[in-house]
């Protein structure tokens, strides 16, 4: 229904497309042709059609027809007008407290309501106009009106606020006062009686609404200037101690901007010094609403402090949590000498009393709680909640193993004994939680029932550190065993490996002793693997890095790491494709691996999959990872992922810290990641963290790619192509090992192929060889552990008079000075035991050969 300006509702006719009467009238013309059809088939055909065949057709039109009336006498059904065809839904359109206009998606009315008729400008001549016309002479409505129309071309619901100054066609009285309106647009379902689906637009006045919005605004920044400018200021903080709000007397006391200030950007810790903010986090244990007076520092921007008094609330919800606080603040620090002097000492003992890095309380003569400071609340994990209107009692807090002593301590503190044992105890809140606590009379009043002082100091941390060093010590004791197992089992696995290498050249693969020769090799070579991972859980291993194929050293690694993680866990390998090379010691990046392997075991309690990967990452891939600090370049990567519990981002934050653990006490020193970390690093390389607590954790290895030199390149060309070298020599060597069963095997290698070789057992031995040789060597292949001289001492002594002599150490064992010696002189070669005959002969060809000093490594 549509209303015309002069107030009389006009009611526009349905589309002639649309609705059930089009249907119904195709429905006739479709039987009226039927009809001429039988009756022209009747005019040329009658001669040859049978008259009864004629006569019964007539007889069933006779029939239907007298139904026909009789069912429209009957009201069974009726020729319909135009006053039926308005509906329900009209109904309901035309009782909307909006105007409604229904159209379709080009615009094209159907049906309005009498209140759309209402705004100025929407009949023309009696005929109503659609939205978009209805607005189309606004300017500031221009954008909102195209996005409408939009949304309703394309079958989707929007909504706009349209500000329009004087209303609609200016007609509203008062032209400089905006008028607000809400037009929308949604989509119809689409039924049988519409052609085209339908829209329904709608226009709302809510001028009123806004005036009342806009007004209640404004008397709310009425009231935040008042409580803004108030003499005494004022915050709020929230359950987890945020501050919500500051008013701009107390930003000025702090040294604040208000204008910067963001709602829970600062909280309680950053305004209250000490554990001030524990007093404030505070709540009564029955959920009613009470004021606390309470005297203590707050801190300025600047660091500084000055004395307050807060009038503080804090309530509890009804589900028992803390819910927001309210706190008044009063500025202290211009008190006047006169009348406040007596309170002013009070407040100057109050901040003594809470500022004291050590928890105080008070008890009475049973040991309950009387008063307690601020630390004490965050040392005990105590809200001071009243139970049954009952003080507490301070043994409750306790562990139950330090009750007992506990009570005596309280006992002989009461009695006012002049020495009371103090009490080490751990919290009954948290097991790893340890104070110590002293105990002393209070000398109050009689009346008084303050009784005993109690002070407690934190010893956690020192715990901590006691049992850090402990296990430290006992650690380094391990690594010391570890260390000196494999220095001998070396020089074992040295004589087996050699003394086999000499067999097999007397028994070739025919020799029917061959295949137990080989064995003997094989599994001497497995036992030195074992031997290099008991070196580098010791770290005395000495290090030279060297291009290495990742994929290679996970693969050898396998076999250790499966019998490490147990049966409950499973242990997956993936490799990428073609996996760039990395310049790293082999040592320390299976010590690496190792580490995270049992730690990712360590966290998988009832077994889970661990999963090592190694993939190439361009420098197009790192520039869009997301990690901190990481430099964008090539890179080899190494997964290490687990399935177990996961980490907190607080326990990520700390895991590479040294002597940090997640740990019971006692099963962990908290240095394996700290190692791992320092390892990456000095590789060049990052190591980061990736983890989702319940899902599992992923330690991602970024190496970075090793590019050969062209002079690296040519020499392995040349050493691939090259024949069979010649390891025959003719020179003159000293060597000087501690172990006879290794010498012998060396001296017989070298001599074997033509060297001359002088033996000594140790450094003294060595000095006297070559001055009967007078200096005329021209190598030296010393152990690096010897007892009396060992080979870096031996080298000093030999430089005095030979600075150019040629040097290869061999060691598996090696303490940090000397290895520390030997990595930064590059004049000097390496060789790890256990080494086999082809490797010393090839060590020895390479060093002769060499001119000045290089690094083969």
């Amino acid at each position: 229904m549509a209303s015309t300006p002069t107030g009389e509702d006009t009611y526009p006719d349905p589309l002639v497309t649309a609705g059930r009467g089009g249907a119904g009238l195709w429905r006739v013309v479709v039987l009226a042709l039927v009809l001429v059809a039988i009756a022209v088939a009747f005019s040329f055909f009658g001669d040859r059609i049978p008259a009864e065949f004629i006569m019964t057709f007539v007889g069933v039109l006779a029939v239907i027809g007298v139904f026909c009336l009789f069912g429209l006498a009957a009201g069974l059904f009726r020729f319909a007008n135009g006053e039926e065809r308005r509906t329900i839904s009209n109904a309901m359109v035309d009782s909307l407290p909006f105007g409604a206009v229904v159209a379709d998606r080009d615009g094209k009315i159907s049906y309005v309501n009498a209140h759309y008729g209402s705004f100025s400008g929407a009949m023309t001549n009696g005929v109503p106009v659609g939205v978009p016309r209805l607005f189309a002479g606004q300017s500031d409505a221009s954008e909102a009106i195209y996005r409408l129309s939009r949304a309703a071309k394309d079958g989707r619901t929007a909504i706009e606020d349209i500000r329009i100054v004087g209303g609609l066609g200016g007609s509203l009285g008062d032209s400089g006062r905006a008028y607000w309106y809400r037009v929308a647009v949604r989509p119809l379902p689409e039924s049988d009686e519409a052609q085209k689906p339908l829209a329904i637009w709608s226009v709302e006045d809510i001028t009123r609404d806004r005036d009342n919005n806009e007004s209640a605004f404004r008397d709310l920044q009425r009231a935040i200037d008042y409580l803004d400018h108030s003499p005494a200021g004022f915050f709020s903080a929230d359950a987890h101690g945020r501050i919500q709000y500051l008013n701009s007397t107390l930003t000025d006391w702090l040294g604040y901007d208000l204008a910067e200030f963001n709602s829970g950007h600062l909280g309680l810790s950053d305004l209250v010094r000490g554990d001030g903010a524990t007093l404030l986090m505070r709540g009564r244990g029955d959920g009613e609403i009470g004021t606390e007076i309470i005297d203590i520092d707050l801190v300025r921007r600047n660091g500084t402090s000055f004395p307050v008094r807060l009038l503080h609330r804090a309530a509890r919800l009804a589900d028992g949590e803390l819910g927001e606080t309210r706190t008044l603040v009063l500025d202290k620090s211009k008190a006047p000498d006169t009348e406040e002097a007596l309170r002013a000492a009070e407040v100057r003992f109050s901040r003594f009393f809470n500022d004291t890095p050590f928890a105080i309380a008070t008890l009475d003569g049973e040991g309950r709680i009387i008063r307690t400071n601020a630390p004490f609340g965050r040392i005990f994990k105590w809200a001071g909640e009243e139970k049954s209107l009952e003080l507490q009692p301070l043994s409750e807090l306790i562990g139950e193993g330090s009750r007992e002593k506990f009570g005596r301590a309280i006992a002989d503190a009461a009695a006012h004994l002049s020495e009371v044992e103090p009490v080490d105890a751990l919290l009954s809140a948290e097991g790893d939680h340890a104070v110590r606590l002293y105990l002393s009379s209070s000398e109050m009043s009689s009346g008084s029932p303050e009784q005993v002082n109690v002070y407690a100091l934190d010893m956690t941390d020192q715990r901590k550190l006691e049992a850090q060093f402990a296990q430290s010590q006992k650690m380094q004791a391990v690594g010391q065993l570890a260390g000196g197992v494999a220095h001998d089992f070396n020089n074992l696995l040295t004589a087996i490996i050699g003394f086999s290498d000499l067999l097999l050249l007397k028994h070739k693969p025919g020799d029917p002793s061959f295949s137990e020769l080989m064995q003997i090799k094989q599994n001497a070579n497995r036992a030195a693997g074992l031997t290099r991972q008991l070196l580098a859980f010791s770290r005395r291993q000495t290090l030279r890095p060297q291009v290495l194929e990742l994929p290679l050293i996970v693969d050898d690694l396998t076999v250790l790491l499966k019998r490490m993680i147990g049966e409950k866990n499973t242990l997956g390998v993936e490799h990428g494709r073609n996996i760039w090379p990395v310049r790293a010691d082999v040592v320390q990046l299976e010590q690496v691996i190792i580490n995270l392997v049992v730690n990712a075991r360590d966290a998988m309690t009832n077994g889970g999959a661990i999963t090592i990967r190694t993939s190439n990452v361009e420098r197009s891939e790192a520039e869009r990872l997301n990690f901190e600090g990481m430099v964008p370049a090539d890179y080899v990567l190494i997964d290490v992922q687990d399935t177990g519990t996961g980490m907190s981002p607080e326990v990520l934050q700390k895991i590479f810290e040294p002597f940090f653990t997640t740990k019971e006490l006692g099963k962990g020193t908290g240095l394996g990641l700290s190692t791992v970390y320092g390892i990456v690093k000095q590789t060049e390389g990052y190591i980061y963290p990736v983890s989702v607590v319940g899902v599992g954790t992923t330690f991602k290895i970024f190496l970075p790619r090793h590019v050969a030199s062209a002079a690296e390149q040519a020499a392995k060309v040349a050493a691939a192509a090259a024949p069979v070298r010649d390891l025959t020599g003719h020179e003159r060597i000293l060597l000087v090992d501690d172990e006879e069963s290794v010498r012998a095997f060396s001296a017989r290698a070298l001599r074997a192929t033509g060297y001359e070789v002088f033996e000594a057992d140790g450094g003294e031995e060595a000095l006297e060889i070559l001055e009967d040789e007078d200096f005329n060597i021209d190598l030296m292949i010393s152990d690096v552990a010897m007892p009396e001289m060992d080979g870096p001492t031996l080298l000093k002594h030999i430089r005095e008079r030979m600075p150019d002599l040629k040097v290869i150490f061999v060691s598996g064992y090696a303490e940090e000075s000397v290895r520390r010696d030997i990595e930064d002189d590059q004049s000097v070669e390496f060789l790890p035991k256990p080494y086999s005959l082809d490797q010393i002969n090839t060590k020895v060809k390479e060093v002769l050969q060499m001119v000045g000093k290089s690094d083969l490594n």
